[in-house]
């Protein structure tokens, strides 16, 4: 993995806006029509190619391929995975489908806030499908899209000049939750999962990109169990996922792995979200070498103060968020400058690396924000973290 050695780095967290051609052939598939998978593979290869390109233009260092092939950040899992199926109509819905009413009352945030979030999640957040559930045993079965995406990302990437390359991935306690049907204890459901997407993992390193491990449910799990567990206990079962996590990281290389954690990707007030401090002890044990962690955002940008009493492991990275995804406005590259100097000062400006607070995509229907404000954005994050550079390398 390429680290911050002479001037600070920039990437993001993955997920960008499709073009209309990918979105009009997912509304086509979702509403129940033909689509032919050539047609979509080929404006998916398009759609890869500009986003290096601009990423390159822009003067993004570490560059993701927009995750343009995935229908949903969660949902790309079920066509990857065995053992998952779609519930006959008289299963009750989980928290991804159902009523708006029984979709609010699955999280604290949600509830306390019910009449913003009534406005704001049809619009934002729509359901697409009914939830899957477990009810057989886990495996890989996603080889092919697998390594169509890989190729599509390396055939993008070639005659273009950036520092490095990731390919995001679901954690294994991201997939499927509440959607067990078929093994006995949930130890046993996230260690199958997790056994399974080892592959996923392995293949994506063995192409020679940095994986990403996406894993914004350590953080927004706490709102969504009512009522709130004990700190204690909640830290136990987020331990729990993490070994497993480990479990199918083991034989990757840590200089390999990065480990995303934000608070969800949603614009609300977020006044339940679970500190950093309570848990930034479980994020280092990850067997990863870079931590992208939200820091933007006006609820969590205090908490670069925690690293003033952790201590970063040697050899670790960190890449705070100093733009974020849940406002329009851009931010100034003197703003960006200061939040990752703040963090430099405090690590070390080697092992800092600028990055977003998550992703500006909810999967390919939905953006969280237009593609002209990322773009500004990551120009912004450009210019700030040059600023930044001209500054901590200043002899």
């Amino acid at each position: 993995m390429k680290t911050s050695a002479t001037r600070i780095l920039t990437t993001h967290v993955g997920s960008m806006p499709r073009p209309e051609s990918i979105r009009a052939l997912l509304r086509a598939r979702l509403g129940g029509q033909t689509v032919a998978e050539s047609d979509l593979s080929a404006r998916v290869a398009e759609a890869v190619t500009d986003a290096v390109r601009r990423q390159a233009q822009v003067g993004i260092d570490v560059v993701s391929d927009g995750e343009m092939s995935k229908a949903s950040f969660l949902a790309y899992a079920d066509e990857r995975l065995t053992g998952f199926v779609t519930p006959d109509s008289d299963v009750p819905a989980s928290n991804a489908g159902g009523s708006w009413a029984r979709r609010i009352d699955t999280r604290r945030e949600w509830r306390a806030f019910r009449e913003y979030y009534e406005d704001y999640l049809p619009r934002a957040m729509p359901p697409s499908a009914l939830p899957t559930v477990c009810r057989g045993p886990i495996a890989y079965k996603g080889q092919q899209l697998l390594e169509r995406d890989l190729a599509t990302f390396k055939a993008a990437l070639e005659g273009v000049s950036v520092q490095d390359a990731f390919v995001p991935a679901i954690a294994p306690a991201m997939v499927g939750r509440g959607q067990n049907q078929y093994y006995k204890t949930e130890e046993e459901y996230v260690v199958a999962i997790a056994e399974a997407l080892r592959t996923e993992y392995r293949a994506i390193v063995d192409a020679g990109f940095i994986l990403q491990i996406d894993d914004p449910g350590l953080g927004e799990t706490w709102d969504m169990m009512i009522p709130a567990p004990a700190l204690e206990d909640y830290r136990r079962m987020q331990a729990r996922n993490l070994e497993a996590l480990n479990h199918a990281l083991s034989g990757i290389p840590e200089d390999r792995v990065r480990y995303h954690l934000c608070w969800g990707s949603w614009q609300g007030p977020h006044v339940h979200d679970l500190g950093l401090r309570d848990i930034v002890d479980l994020v280092l044990r990850v067997k990863a070498q870079a931590y992208s962690i939200e820091a933007a955002t006006p609820r969590h940008s205090y908490e670069w103060r925690v690293w003033e009493d952790v201590k970063l492991p040697d050899g670790k990275v960190l890449i705070p968020g100093v733009i974020a995804h849940t406002t329009a406005v851009v931010e100034h590259p003197e703003t960006i400058a200061e939040r990752i100097m703040n963090f430099a000062r405090l690590v070390g400006r080697e092992r800092v690396i600028a990055g977003a607070d998550c992703g500006f995509a909810q999967g390919a229907l939905y953006q969280r924000q237009h593609p002209s404000v990322m773009w500004a954005k990551f120009a912004a994050l450009v210019q700030g973290a040059r600023l930044a550079s001209e500054r901590l390398w200043r002899t």
